[in-house]
Formats: C-alpha cells, structure tokens, sequence
C-alpha cells in the first residue's frame, strides 16, 4: 500500500498522529510527484482533525501549488488547498483557489465551482 493510503487509513482510525508521521517518514522523498501531492493532502487534513488550521494550510503549499500548472493532481491539490483555506476563515483565498481547481478541473471529478459560489453566496448574505 501507498503511504498516502496508510495515512489516510490512520486519520480514518481516528489517529491524526500517525498519518503526520507517516508523512514525514523519508520513504516519502522516493515517492512518485502525485503519491506525495496525495500524502500532503492526508497530512493536511490530520493537520485539520487535529484543529491545526494553518498548519493544514501551510503543509500544502509548495511549488506545486500554481494556478499556472496543469498536472493530473492539480485539480486536487488546488481544491484541497482552498477547502483548507475555508476551513481557516480566509474564505476570500478560499474563493479563489476552488476556481484555480475549477479551471484545472478538466474531467470535472471536484465539486469547485459550486463550492467557490457557495462561499460567494454565504460571505455576500453575511454582509
């Protein structure tokens, strides 16, 4: 099994420690560019479980993380990103980052445009 699924099975088992061990374990620098993108991605959210908001936003950023790319994990590393983001109160960012997922969403596998205008819908009704 992957590192990215044993992870994610640790947050499953309710063990947020573990998947952020599992992240940091040094048979992740061997993995392929997608494995690790979806090993950040779990780690982000035991980051998360665990209410270490930004944390889980910073542990996603990275090179990778640019609107301009269009790599098979983009649309899921954008819109991972952006959940996060609306998980830390910065819905503004939020916004933005669910269309960068959108755009790069080309097998249309993400919800992101939908999110982008609820987030849109609930920060306009709370002004």
């Amino acid at each position: 099994a992957t590192l990215a699924i044993m992870a994610d099975c640790e947050r499953a088992l309710g063990r947020p420690e573990r998947a952020i061990d599992l992240a940091k374990d040094p048979a992740a620098k061997d993995l392929s560019q997608e494995d690790e993108i979806e090993l950040r991605i779990v780690a982000a959210g035991a980051r998360r479980d665990m209410g270490q908001l930004d944390a889980a936003v910073v542990a996603l950023q990275g090179p990778d993380l640019d609107p301009g790319q269009r790599n098979p994990y983009s649309a899921r590393l954008f819109y991972a990103y952006a959940d996060n983001l609306a998980a830390a109160g910065r819905i503004e960012d939020a916004v933005k980052w669910f269309l960068n997922a959108a755009e790069a969403d080309d097998e249309g596998e993400t919800d992101a445009a939908e999110r982008a205008f609820e987030l849109t819908q609930e920060e306009t009704a709370q002004q």
